[in-house]
């Protein structure tokens, strides 16, 4: 009908861990861009395993790149919060903040050092429904990103705040499972090496990987060829009973009172000699 006003199109905020010209970043957005408005806040250079890494002892720059596109010389969590809190990047609030696509997996224990997991969480702990998208090295962003997409504006009229992560597979896409975190495995090195100037300097982690097929996990969504959509909690407090969380704290506050006093007794018979 002439005249009739369309309702306003969601807003998305995008960033990621890979910098802001990554190929996963860019397809993802170009993917999003008919069907919100897209804003990008992204880290000006890379910030790979920045995991929950926020700036707070030196200034932040902040570059405009385009109309609704900013580079942030800081880690992705940054890139939300001045997102977020600035008083003119954003027309309102945001719908989703998404994150990736993620140059590499995130599965299992990677959620903690990752920071593309941590631009999403960041979006959650502001109460905002987010997600992170993760491929393997090497895949095609511009093949996922559509999926990707749809995914995300599916969550953003989800209630609530959910935190998602999303992994696809290497190759091609046997389904989709809702999982849990997975074991995976590497390989624990420290190699000492020394620089062309005879200086020592150290290198930690091997190449190795392994992950584990648990059933019902992200790792083993992955290795057989599925999509894992694991919805990840901010409550890190340990599931077991309340009763027996109870015990072990007041049995721990009660033995680190003790010391605690011990010392003090220990520290006055110092003095008094």
């Amino acid at each position: 009908m002439a005249g009739k006003t369309l309702p306003p199109r969601p807003v998305v905020l995008c960033t990621n861990d890979d910098g802001l010209h990554a190929r996963g970043l860019q397809a993802l957005v170009a993917a999003l861009t008919p069907l919100a408005e897209v804003y990008v806040v992204a880290p000006e250079t890379e910030q790979s395993a920045s995991s929950h890494a926020i700036t707070l002892a030196r200034p932040l720059r902040l570059r405009p790149v385009r109309e609704r596109v900013w580079a942030l010389d800081g880690t992705p969590v940054d890139c939300v919060y001045v997102a977020l809190h600035h008083t003119s990047l954003l027309p309102g609030r945001p719908s989703v903040v998404v994150s990736g696509i993620n140059h590499g997996p995130n599965l299992g224990g990677d959620v903690f050092y990752s920071g593309t997991v941590a631009g999403a969480r960041e979006g959650a702990l502001r109460g905002i429904a987010s997600v992170a998208f993760s491929m393997p090295s090497g895949a095609d962003p511009e093949a996922l990103a559509p999926v990707a997409a749809a995914m995300a504006m599916a969550l953003a009229s989800a209630p609530g705040a959910p935190l998602v992560n999303v992994n696809f597979p290497k190759g091609e896409r046997l389904g989709t499972r809702v999982t849990r975190l997975g074991p995976r495995l590497y390989e624990d090195l420290v190699e000492v090496r020394l620089d062309p100037r005879g200086r020592g300097y150290l290198w930690i982690g091997g190449p190795k990987v392994t992950n584990v097929r648990t059933k019902g996990t992200d790792t083993a969504a992955y290795e057989h060829g599925l999509v894992s959509v694991t919805p990840l909690r901010l409550d890190l407090t340990e599931e077991s009973p309340a009763t027996q969380r109870r015990a072990r704290a007041v049995a721990l506050a009660g033995r680190s009172s003790a010391r605690g006093e011990d010392a003090v007794r220990s520290g006055r018979a110092r003095k008094g000699k």
